[in-house]
């Protein structure tokens, strides 16, 4: 199994005591997020120093009212980095506004720029934001590998069908009231569905309101097959694939 969002460099205990446990419940890689220009270093740092860790490596809404050009050329040589495997995650969050829509848009249209110089997958955050979202991705039409990174609506999950966006979600797709996540899962494509945790946020049903792991991913693959009616194992295969295949694992 594969976590392909976990933020490792924010969980509770310590990288190596996660990703320990992360290996004895049969996760074997993780993408780590790097947030922001500090966090990105660390995240390499963590990556260098364990097998199976690779990094996505962006600048966060949240974080998009700080961005400067030298955070975009510090971002762009720790991109160069072997290890970084993606960019993001980027994109727009409407719902915590800590920056004005169009300084978020500024900052996420430089990411997509520089996700196609690179040939590298972009990590997209979206939260009440899917008009805004898809609006500028689909200025870039297949010039940028998409991924929807914790996917929380319909109409994201209808844009791996209509546009071949990779669509991941997280453990609140296990949550009992989350309906309609589960029917996003439904939509995604099986060469296109992804499984994350988001670690340490969203933890899973199993274990919710717990510190998330990387370990815990084994829950949502679960619930992903739940969702879709199909064997764990079949699901699990083809989220596995999806995910070597995106990041080039």
């Amino acid at each position: 199994m594969i976590d392909t969002h976990a933020h490792l460099d924010s969980c509770a205990t310590s990288p190596s005591e996660v990703i320990a446990q992360a290996r004895a419940a049969g996760v074997t890689e993780i993408v780590t997020i790097g947030s922001g220009i500090e966090s990105c270093r660390e995240s390499i740092g963590i990556a260098e120093q364990h097998e199976g860790v690779r990094c996505a490596l962006g600048i966060h809404p949240h974080q998009a009212a700080d961005v400067s050009d030298g955070d975009l050329a510090a971002l762009t040589e720790l991109l160069a980095h072997p290890l970084a495997v993606a960019v993001g995650e980027t994109g727009f969050d409407f719902y915590r506004d800590h920056a004005p829509p169009s300084v978020q848009k500024e900052a996420f249209r430089a990411q997509i720029e520089l996700a196609r110089e690179l040939d590298k997958p972009l990590v997209v955050h979206s939260r009440s934001a899917d008009d805004s979202t898809l609006a500028l991705l689909s200025q870039y039409g297949d010039t940028v590998t998409v991924i929807l990174h914790c996917i929380s609506s319909e109409r994201l999950a209808q844009a791996t069908v209509d546009h071949g966006y990779y669509g991941s979600f997280a453990g609140n797709v296990s949550f009992p009231k989350a309906e309609e996540l589960r029917r996003a899962a439904r939509i995604v494509p099986a060469d296109r569905l992804l499984a994350e945790t988001d670690a340490p946020y969203l933890a899973p049903q199993p274990v919710r309101g717990k510190p998330n792991e990387p370990r815990n991913v084994t829950h949502v693959y679960d619930a992903l097959a739940a969702a879709r009616g199909e064997a764990v194992e079949t699901c699990s295969s083809a989220i596995d694939a999806n995910a070597r295949r995106v990041f080039s694992l």
